[in-house]
């Protein structure tokens, strides 16, 4: 039997495994210890390269901390501020709670970096009030699913920490680079959510009123002042992605210990007036926790970088074993054979459109960026602005089926079945293609503010 069929058995047994809901760490895992046999390596080599992964990787302490982040910011009360004044500024439109709802996300995904948490949080939070403000439960939670897709876009973003370390690219950079293309995905899917429910007339409206806007952002401003602390740092060169999530991290941690308990004790707020009356200020409930919780917060964050650190770790040595076998040089060859600068440009995109449908971003971001990226180099693309465009196709991924891990995580906080929220998720996918699209023709929106770091 040939390399080539050992390796081309392997592959088809992994997938089956796949298939089965195996693990993606456990399928990666698989291959590469088969593929390395058959190259003639020895399993040394496997762990030498997670070993220098782990331990050289310095920009990969950012996505532990950044996790941490979110998950204090959600038990601190500050996600649910954010969403209050997200709904005292677009409440009196048709559609304005799932504006809101989608605001929110943008304003959650500024300070986590994390698609999933921005998901669960928000959804969790909104969707049994846009289900009691008149809105279709299934629409609510395809509301919650799409609002997350811009957490690995809108700064910081995990998947941005381990795209600009596989590429040796500035993280602070690409960070910079995802501002406007997530604010523009974040306008798009709410103009696609305003259409929706003004064709189906869902939502109570309220009055515009600027008391309300005013104390609500004023509830609000410990987490502008995240949101502003992590940008600010960032943009100016005051401190690099990592030291931006530790001192965040501190931040919320005393927000949650000190400030948010006291507000808690000083307004004790009801929730019981109708939806369509109450002021959306007056019915958060500020949470905070005490400092006994810390651990169990931290050990959920340690849970979570723990399926990701492994899963990034056996990804480089998959990567690696492919290019041993030529997979770069085959897959380069048909793309570069595609013709120009457009030609390379939209097949990347629909490698990774498709890439993006049965895989998560983490290993589509590892197994491709390496090889699609130096392709897009060659004829011109910026490769800055190659990794907006990549990465807006890898967030699109999550809400798009079989896999959509951005559908599973809202129904399972929201209680709606997976399939009943394909439907609903049409008018926002459409709405993030046409950005994608217009990304991808138009460099500036992502490399307009990227030379003024540090300036």
């Amino acid at each position: 039997m040939t390399d080539a069929t050992i390796i081309t058995v392997i592959s088809l047994g992994v997938t089956f495994l796949f298939m089965l809901g195996v693990p993606v760490f456990l399928v990666i895992g698989y291959w590469v210890i088969g593929t390395t046999f058959v190259l003639g390596q020895t399993l040394d080599n496997v762990g030498a390269e997670l070993s220098n992964v782990f331990v050289k990787g310095f920009a990969l302490l950012a996505m532990p901390l950044f996790i941490l982040t979110g998950d204090l910011i959600n038990k601190s009360g500050i996600a649910r501020r954010l969403s209050d004044f997200a709904y005292s500024c677009l409440g009196w439109l048709r559609g304005g709670l799932a504006m809101a709802s989608i605001g929110a996300c943008g304003l959650f995904a500024a300070i986590s970096g994390s698609n999933s948490a921005t998901t669960a949080t928000i959804g969790s939070m909104l969707h049994p009030e846009m289900v009691k403000g008149g809105y279709d439960e299934r629409f609510s939670a395809a509301t919650a699913a799409a609002g997350g897709t811009v957490g690995i876009i809108i700064p910081p973003s995990i998947i941005f920490i381990v795209y600009g370390y596989l590429m040796g690219l500035s993280i602070s950079d690409l960070f910079i680079a995802g501002i406007v293309p997530g604010a523009l995905m974040v306008l798009a899917m709410m103009a696609a959510a305003w259409i929706i429910c003004t064709i189906n007339g869902w939502g109570y409206l309220i009055p515009l009123r600027l008391e309300r806007i005013l104390k609500t952002a004023f509830g609000a401003w410990l987490g502008f002042f995240a949101i502003g602390l992590v940008l600010y740092g960032i943009y100016t060169g005051k401190f690099s992605p990592t030291e931006a999530a530790a001192v965040t991290v501190g931040f919320c941690l005393i927000v949650g210990l000190i400030c948010y308990p006291l507000n808690k004790i000083m307004h004790n707020h009801g929730n019981d007036t109708p939806v369509d009356e109450k002021t959306y200020a007056d019915m958060a409930v500020v949470e905070g926790f005490k400092l006994s919780e810390v651990p169990s917060i931290t050990m959920r964050s340690a849970q979570i970088t723990g399926i990701l650190a492994p899963l990034i770790g056996i990804s480089v040595v998959m990567q690696q074993n492919l290019s041993l076998l030529g997979a770069q040089e085959v897959i380069g060859t048909f793309v570069t054979g595609m013709g120009g600068y457009y030609a390379v440009l939209f097949t990347s995109m629909a490698i990774v459109f498709v890439s993006g449908m049965v895989l998560e971003s983490l290993p589509v971001t590892i197994i491709l960026a390496p090889i699609l990226a130096p392709i897009a180099a060659t004829v011109g693309i910026d490769p800055v602005h190659f990794s907006v465009i990549f990465l807006i196709g890898a967030s699109i991924g999550f809400i798009t089926p079989p896999y959509g891990l951005n559908l599973y995580v809202a129904s399972g906080v929201t209680g709606v079945p997976y399939f009943r929220l394909l439907r609903y998720t049409v008018p926002y996918l459409a709405a993030l293609i046409g950005v994608w699209i217009i990304v991808a023709l138009t460099p500036n929106l992502a490399l307009m503010l990227v030379p003024q770091i540090g300036g």
